[in-house]
């Protein structure tokens, strides 16, 4: 068996081919970044049906992205998530109709009212990211009347020390770990009351591969349903040092959050039997003590 992803030096694409290989399938990776992968883009309709046609995958996973929400960004968006959707799909309907597809989503793509999301609720374009998401769905419902097997995952803020430091809350543990060997450094952050979740991508990547198993659900949010602030994690990354995290933030008073809480109702993925296995306290350790 065989299977392609697109995007796999990010984290969910680490964990996913760490999965995958344990149940002996072969990774075909492609990379903008390269590292050890194949260096290419999505949005090349060329490499996408040159890569489909050659290896017939049993798996095409689609999860690269530039996940920032800024509206610079707009075309970058459209071209890896909308354009490279749009891609995958017309390849795997012309060369390889039998392959089941994964198409990556985001919580941020839905009308946030401050309560509980799931697949069922409505969506709402309300940033440059979101636009290119919606119309990746939208794409692929269009597709499933070819009868393609294409599943959409809906990610919720989920981390591992496998990310980047532009993710504030690789950020804040990057910057305490600094703290707690003797640097003077303060932490600017914006709303620290903000909620969302603390998922581990580890546990995320196996809800994907759980998905993309089953015959009967094609949508679901994936995300533990567990919603908690900025400044929870602040005090117990700190605490885990034994330091007050109060005599090193600086919040930006004129910042302005996209949203209030963020949070899944993931009872669909429930029930297909996905349970979070790292709680946000473990999380917080193992991304504390990656690398020591």
């Amino acid at each position: 068996m065989k299977a392609i992803i697109f995007g796999i030096s990010g984290q969910d694409g680490k964990y996913l081919k760490e999965i995958l290989e344990q149940e002996k399938i072969i990774v075909i990776g492609v990379s903008r970044s390269n590292g050890d992968w194949l260096s290419g883009s999505v949005s090349d309709l060329n490499l996408v049906g040159s890569l489909i046609k050659e290896h017939q995958p049993d798996y095409v996973f689609h999860l690269a992205a530039n996940s920032t929400t800024r509206h610079e960004a707009l075309f970058e968006n459209h071209e890896t998530i909308s354009t490279g959707t749009l891609n995958i799909l017309e390849c795997v309907k012309n060369h390889s109709p039998l392959t089941k597809v994964f198409i990556s989503g985001t919580g941020l793509q839905f009308k946030n009212t401050g309560k509980p999301i799931s697949e069922n609720d409505d969506f709402e374009a309300r940033d440059a990211y979101s636009v290119s998401r919606i119309q990746s769905v939208y794409a692929s419902r269009y597709y499933r009347s070819f009868g393609l097997k294409i599943y959409i995952g809906y990610f919720f803020n989920h981390d591992s020390p496998l990310r980047s430091e532009r993710h504030v809350n690789q950020k804040i543990v990057s910057a305490v770990k600094k703290i707690a060997k003797g640097s003077k450094e303060t932490i600017e952050l914006g709303d620290i009351s903000v909620k969302k979740e603390f998922t581990f991508a580890g546990n995320t990547a196996k809800a994907i591969w759980l998905l993309v198993n089953n015959s009967t659900v094609f949508e679901t949010v994936i995300g533990s349903g567990r919603a908690y602030s900025i400044e929870d994690w602040l005090s117990i990354c700190f605490n885990y040092f034994k330091l007050d995290w109060k005599k090193y933030v600086i919040t930006k008073s004129d910042f302005k959050s996209e949203y209030n809480v963020l949070v899944s109702a993931p009872e669909t993925l429930m029930k297909l039997g996905w349970r979070q296995t790292v709680s946000i306290h473990e999380l917080a350790k193992m991304m504390i003590e990656y690398g020591e």
